[in-house]
């Protein structure tokens, strides 16, 4: 692609606040280059400010029906120009819808400041939350009954412990042993879903060593399983509890292999994300981290509802691994969701790097 060489705008100390906002912005001559492009336009078009600068407007965006005419009015009225829904249309990229405001500028080799709003994010954000607050109201629900069934379940194993003494037939103990047995499974399954709210220990982690514990794990379990890793060695280390990140990535990890019935790949990835909101909050940086797997994908009938208590793709599954995965991603003010087609289902988990002291 054709570059226009330009002398960099990052001298002008009046854009120094561009860097931090969570819109994206661009600034642009009359000839609609790319002079400068802050951290959150580098994520949102998925290019570098050093690629970007140079380009062509069009290069970057495509060429919206009525911008290009919007844009020279703008400039030749000094006025600002506001467009809604915008469709750019990128080449070799996925089509995004934006609103995008232009304002004339006066800026050494700058004329204008585009700022641009994804839609679809904003869309996204307000779905994420509304599941959020669904998912704590059902494990708030789901934890309330487990209180109940406890107390009963002690009753029911004591009480079976006591009729086994008095039976003299070795058959009838068999019944017993059933229910003491059955007693025992449910009130394991009732400790993990009252304690999948346990305190965080907060501490330095590397998540690369996080990533290394589970690849070694799945690989002994299922050594049919070929774990793949993909890490950006970048990342700087990170504030967390490492066992809860080691069981949010093993869970998730488990059930793609049990999925996979024990023959399949498994991909570890790790990227840095710039300027993202995660629970109502802007972070400078956060680590986005997917898990993806070849396997037969999740059944279309729950996978709006993967990460409730006690929902399961296999017959055999509790159904607690992945809530319990998304609880410690909450604790850790993260986000968790999930793609899933027939031989590609990816886990992205996006958790901000607050580094360690």
């Amino acid at each position: 692609m054709n570059r226009t060489p330009v002398a960099p705008v990052f001298s002008d100390p009046r854009i120094a606040g561009l860097e931090f906002l969570a819109s994206a912005v661009l600034l642009v001559d009359e000839r609609r280059i790319v002079r400068y492009m802050n951290p959150a336009a580098e994520n949102l078009f998925e290019f570098s400010a050093r690629q970007a600068e140079g380009q062509s407007l069009v290069a970057l965006l495509g060429d919206p029906p009525g911008l290009s005419s919007a844009l020279d009015n703008a400039l030749v009225n000094n006025w600002s120009y506001t467009g809604q829904n915008l469709v750019l249309n990128r080449p070799g990229r996925d089509t995004l819808h934006v609103d995008c405001t232009a304002t004339p500028v006066s800026l050494a080799g700058a004329s204008l400041l585009m700022e641009f709003r994804p839609l679809d994010a904003q869309l996204k954000v307000a779905r994420e939350e509304r599941l959020i607050e669904q998912q704590q109201a059902n494990r708030e629900l789901i934890r309330n009954l487990a209180h109940e069934i406890k107390n009963p379940l002690g009753g029911i194993r004591g009480s079976a412990q006591l009729l086994e003494r008095e039976l003299a037939d070795p058959l009838l103990k068999e019944f017993t042993q059933v229910i003491i047995a059955e007693a025992d499974r449910l009130q394991e399954l009732m400790h993990r879903l009252l304690n999948s709210k346990r305190a965080m220990q907060p501490g330095p982690v590397n998540i690369h060593d996080v990533l290394e514990r589970v690849q070694r794990l799945i690989v002994a379990e299922f050594p049919g399983v070929a774990v793949r890793r993909d890490y950006d060695i970048s990342l700087p280390e990170m504030t967390g509890d490492r066992e809860q990140l080691i069981q949010v990535v093993l869970n998730i990890a488990r059930n793609a292999a049990q999925a996979m019935k024990g023959e399949g790949d498994i991909v570890l990835r790790s990227r840095a994300a710039r300027q993202v909101t995660l629970a109502k909050r802007r972070f400078k940086l956060a680590l986005e981290l997917q898990i993806i797997d070849s396997g037969p994908g999740i059944p279309e009938a729950i996978r709006d509802r993967i990460f409730y208590p006690l929902v399961s793709g296999r017959d055999s599954g509790s159904g607690l691994g992945l809530s319990i995965a998304q609880s410690f991603v909450e604790q850790h003010q993260g986000m968790i969701d999930v793609e899933s087609t027939p031989g590609r289902t990816c886990f992205t988990i996006v958790l901000p790097i607050i580094e360690s002291a």
